[in-house]
């Protein structure tokens, strides 16, 4: 009775510890906690001058200025992006986590739609690269192709 009970116990602190976020997760997570707004928008790796629907949802242009809240106790969060002749306006509810990777590589925000009852929205998630986070100002980085060439998108954030 007593292996089985210190079987059983060592495979809940083996589980517990194996799901558990890392320091560096941890760190970055409470970094993240918060309200931010997303000052910038710019293109990296190639040339031109580009327009691009961003998430899926409305186009980089109403996403300058957007306020992003992310909540670290529950991963939930959402974006705002201000109504304008160009822009459907309104919250945008998300579930989030920061992806560690291999050490030659940044951390990254991944994220996924959910409703205001937390249900997901769609399958679809994103990830961005974690390219600087301090206290008060965060870059987050996602690689996309525009016929055929590698192009850069980089988001430029301040801590409210």
């Amino acid at each position: 009775m007593m292996k089985k009970w210190f079987l059983l116990l060592s495979a809940t602190v083996f589980l517990a510890a194996s799901c558990s976020v890392s320091k560096s997760a941890r760190g970055q997570r409470n970094l993240l906690s918060g309200t931010w707004s997303l000052n910038d928008i710019s293109y990296e790796n190639n040339t031109g001058n580009f327009k691009s629907v961003i998430f899926n949802d409305a186009e980089d242009i109403c996403f300058e200025g957007s306020e992003w809240f992310f909540r670290d106790n529950n991963s939930t969060g959402r974006y705002t992006i201000q109504n304008s002749t160009l822009c459907s306006g309104g919250d945008r509810y998300i579930r989030w986590s920061v992806v560690e990777r291999a050490e030659s590589y940044n951390s990254q925000l991944q994220f996924k739609f959910i409703d205001d009852k937390r249900k997901d929205v769609s399958g679809l998630g994103y990830r961005l690269t974690i390219a600087n986070l301090t206290e008060t100002a965060m870059t987050l980085k996602s690689n996309v192709s525009v016929d055929g060439e590698p192009l850069t998108i980089v988001y430029q954030f301040t801590k409210k």
